[in-house]
């Protein structure tokens, strides 16, 4: 039986509903002054010819509010609503994890595995990367989107997963000893879910359909492994484009890392299976939000797909996702019973943000105060610290081509600009790059960090390029 629905006015747009399932004894709907609070935090999309986001909130067991704005496809005027389906990028990362964490239970793998033993093609590393370094992204694995954008190829490119391993085998070290640091890789996941094929001998997507979505009810949900499939009722995404929009929905074919298609009514399902364990048991839930220190004993929050952390008082268990377009949200307070859930097709939608916003509103009484940030001098004086001055006597010396072999023998040209140094590479913008007060070292002020060599007969020999999610990429310079 297909869900029911109704229309009613907000602002003088149209904003759909779904006529949920009566909310559990005692559980009352949504009080009108939160939703029309929530009605206001979503007016920015509820309009004629913008995307938006289908929201709704869980509560003790029942979906006590859910409502579509905007837009699910513009060129057919198709609105959101709470039954439309989208690609939640990330927040897929918690099946892949819960993959895994029915394996462990099983005595299928464990997590002081090396990843090798399943998957030998894997490059070698010592110490070894292990299982449990994929999941809590303490692996050292570079990052492979960034990799992508560095090598000059295109996000919305078509990918596999032999594209993927092509990619990292390339890489000649990780960013640091497995274990010793968090940082967030998509190549970690992309590698769980290669994994559980190997172990299962089932796709990722028959797997989880088999182990959660069916048993679950949740008949919505599949990892997109193939993306020319066609997905009824699934929204498609935009990004800002000269005043209007552009569809921004990326082609690939790997899941683990993303991948999952969902609803709003099915994800309170998957929500609900985090209290009453139909699904793997106590231990299989306690799992999935178990942390670990690391090897220095400093504590990382991120569990199994899930970031445990506490927001005014209040445990919270959350992931957000990103991927072209879409994004999407699944913040969860487990001490109260309830969750907020966001799944959009704007790439301008801070889900994270919105959140906590909703969180905000819904759980007032319950939240403790607000923090307060200290606002001063602080990031200013920090920011000057790193911003030397012009050294057009090092740009002499470092001006040139460069490749690098761990992306794809990627040429990037360095140009002086003026006072600055440009880097030119391919399939992207010319990126500006400032001095630090490091000599030869220099940055674009969003992550990227490029330590050139001393020069060597009048010339640096290549450089040493850090980025949000990658470290020490070599590049050395190119024969003319």
């Amino acid at each position: 039986m297909r869900p029911a629905f109704h229309e009613f006015v907000v602002c003088g747009v149209i904003v759909t509903t779904l006529l949920v399932p009566a909310p559990a004894a005692g559980q009352a709907p949504l009080p009108a002054r939160a939703a029309a609070a929530i009605d206001t935090l979503f007016s920015a999309y509820a309009h004629s010819g913008s995307p938006g986001c289908g929201v709704a909130v869980y509560q003790q067991g029942a979906m006590t509010f859910s409502r579509g704005y905007g837009f699910a496809n513009l060129t057919y005027d198709v609105g959101i609503t709470p039954s439309t389906r989208f690609t939640v990028g990330s927040v897929s990362k918690q099946f892949t994890a819960a993959s895994i964490a029915l394996l462990v239970q099983a005595g299928r793998i464990s997590l002081d595995d090396d990843v090798r033993k399943y998957i030998p093609e894997f490059p070698e590393y010592t110490p070894a990367v292990k299982v449990r370094h994929l999941v809590h992204h303490t692996s050292g694995l570079r990052d492979f989107w960034e990799l992508v954008s560095l090598a000059g190829m295109r996000n919305d490119d078509g990918y596999g997963v032999d594209d993927m391993f092509a990619l990292a085998a390339r890489q000649k070290g990780l960013n640091f000893v497995p274990g010793s640091e968090y940082r967030y890789s998509n190549t970690g996941y992309l590698t769980l879910g290669v994994l559980v094929q190997r172990v299962t001998g089932q796709s990722l997507r028959r797997f989880a359909d088999s182990a959660f979505f069916r048993p679950l009810g949740m008949r919505e949900t599949l990892f997109l492994d193939d993306h020319n499939e066609i997905i009824p009722r699934r929204a498609a995404a935009y990004s800002p484009n000269a005043g209007g929009w552009r569809v921004d929905v990326w082609n690939n074919d790997l899941v683990g890392q993303g991948g999952i298609v969902t609803t709003l009514a099915d994800l309170q399902r998957w929500d609900e299976n985090f209290y009453d364990a139909k699904v793997g048991g106590r231990a299989f839930v306690d799992l999935m939000q178990t942390t670990e220190p690391l090897t220095s004993g400093t504590a990382n929050d991120y569990a199994f797909g899930l970031t445990v952390e506490s927001y005014r008082g209040l445990k919270l268990v959350q992931h957000t996702g990103a991927t072209g377009g879409y994004r999407a949200a699944l913040y969860r307070f487990p001490e109260q019973h309830t969750s907020v859930a966001m799944l959009c097709n704007a790439s301008t939608a801070n889900t994270g943000a919105l959140s906590l916003r909703m969180a905000d509103i819904v759980l007032r009484d319950a939240l403790g105060p607000v923090a307060v940030t200290a606002r001063g001098a602080g990031a200013g004086a920090a920011n000057a610290r790193t911003a030397g001055a012009p050294r057009s006597a090092e740009q002499a010396v470092i001006v040139g081509r460069y490749t690098s072999v761990e992306l794809n023998d990627a040429v990037w040209e360095v140009v002086a600009d003026g006072a600055s140094l440009q880097i030119r590479r391919p399939r992207n913008r010319p990126t500006t790059l400032t001095a630090t007060d490091v000599a030869y070292r220099y940055t674009d002020g969003a992550g990227l960090l490029v330590q050139f060599d001393a020069p060597v007969r009048g010339k640096s020999a290549g450089f040493q390029l850090d980025g949000n999610r990658v470290s020490k990429i070599r590049f050395v310079r190119a024969i003319p």
